[in-house]
């Protein structure tokens, strides 16, 4: 994974002052490593029981969607406030600068459901709990939370002690 590293682009003081920000814009414009991050976090939902595939606003997106579609599995979102049209249950949480909360469709998830959790990046793990507390609210089961990018000093894994938690990179 030392590899696509090399497509990760650093900024500092983004979005604020003191975090170095973690670009995966750069890797998606190159195919190659594009398509072998997907893989990578493919390969490590293969196998497993899943029912659907959850990706988080915005970037776990661009991840869950290729490996849902890579898998025949049912793809659903979480997003930020405001941005789903029926009925919904909200999660307030905590991130590394500030405060945020998640939403979920009420029809997203069936009970009993085992879902994969796919974000582009694992900081605090404030968003990934959230998201977790979420899919348990309807009687979900979380078979694993799925990253791209873990930056372990700031041991948001740590948040995650009850759950299966992956990443393909980590810093």
């Amino acid at each position: 994974m030392e590899e696509l590293k090399k497509h990760i682009r650093d900024i500092l003081d983004f979005p604020k002052k003191g975090i170095l920000f973690r670009d995966v814009t750069t890797l998606l414009k190159n195919k190659e490593a594009f398509r072998e991050a997907v893989d990578c976090m493919t390969n490590l939902v293969r196998g497993k029981e899943v029912d659907l595939i959850l990706g988080v606003e915005s970037r776990g997106f661009i991840f869950a969607s290729p490996i849902a579609y890579n898998l025949g599995l049912p793809l659903n979102i979480i997003r930020k406030p405001g941005k789903l049209p029926a009925e919904i249950v909200s999660e307030s949480y905590t991130l590394e600068y500030g405060e945020n909360t998640i939403e979920l469709h009420k029809d997203a998830i069936g009970g009993g459901d085992r879902v994969v959790i796919i974000d582009d990046l694992l900081a605090t793990g404030g968003t990934a709990l959230a998201s977790a507390h979420l899919v348990e609210k309807f009687g979900g089961k979380i078979s694993s939370l799925l990253f791209l990018i873990e930056l372990t000093d700031l041991r948001g894994r740590e948040k995650l002690k009850n759950y299966c938690v992956e990443s393909v990179i980590k810093y």
